[in-house]
């Protein structure tokens, strides 16, 4: 397994919210902010902004199928993207707090 795909399967375990971004993504952007929003507790990881951000990347679309960002997972479950997760707004708080990140 590449480093690049244990780092990013390491990210979705150990965080009850991991969100896969790229800093000047505005969708990504609406995903931190409706987050924040909840006073979810998530952790963000910038692929632009760190020097293994494509392969990353590149694994996420192994373990997903996704390629795109926001790659957005809650309790290690893969939820999609932006439009994924504002679709599921009205159950955001009882998966967040299920979770463990409220």
């Amino acid at each position: 397994m590449s480093a690049a795909k244990t780092k990013a399967l390491n990210i979705i375990d150990e965080n009850a919210v991991a969100v896969f971004s790229k800093s000047w993504c505005p969708y990504c952007r609406a995903t931190k902010s409706t987050l924040d929003e909840l006073g979810a507790k998530y952790y963000a990881i910038e692929l632009d902004q760190v020097d293994d951000g494509a392969a990353i990347q590149a694994a996420l679309k192994e373990i997903s199928g996704q390629s795109s960002v926001p790659n957005i997972y809650i309790k290690k479950q893969h939820i999609g993207g932006n439009s994924d997760l504002q679709a599921r707004r009205a159950d955001l708080p009882t998966l967040l707090k299920d979770a463990g990140a409220l």
